[in-house]
């Protein structure tokens, strides 16, 4: 992509600071066998600086990167309940949300009501209530539970380490 400016701000290594004329600039950056490479086009004026360019995309890259890989990913887990669920159910699936937790993901829990089953609200929020205290050593309840339509949800988190 071509500078389309008269002056710039000139920055870099073994090069005087200040304000050039494009064609000052471009001699210079030629003079030391490197490129002018625009910084911060929205500076008045923009700053350039006299870089190997194919060098700095390589750090612009590798700076993405690391930026990349210190986010941390959350993942959200659901494990899905009937307001009828068996001990033998609800054991296994306490099961698979303590290994969820233990990896760091978070675990949303609902209990969904089918038909007339909304009656038995009560019911649920009582198994979710279970369910959170089952997990109470590998994580904490984020959001009690709440009813949203034929939906009972509640969020649990993992404890910090």
């Amino acid at each position: 992509m071509q500078i389309r400016v008269s002056s710039v701000r000139l920055v870099g290594d073994n090069v005087k600071i200040g304000i050039y004329s494009l064609g000052e600039a471009l001699d210079i950056a030629r003079e030391k066998e490197l490129d002018l490479v625009e910084i911060s086009p929205k500076a008045k004026p923009p700053v350039c600086k006299i870089v190997n360019f194919q060098k700095f995309i390589y750090q612009q890259k590798k700076k993405q990167k690391e930026l990349k890989a210190k986010q941390i990913k959350v993942v959200v887990k659901e494990i899905r309940f009937t307001p009828n669920t068996e001990e033998h159910d609800f054991n296994f699936k306490l099961e698979h949300a303590k290994n969820f937790l233990k990896e760091g993901s978070k675990v949303k829990t609902y209990v969904f009501f089918r038909g007339r089953s909304i009656v038995f609200s009560d019911k649920g929020k009582i198994l979710l209530l279970k369910f959170a205290q089952g997990l109470e050593e590998y994580g904490k309840v984020e959001s009690m539970p709440k009813l949203e339509g034929k939906k009972m949800t509640m969020f649990l988190t993992p404890l910090k380490k």
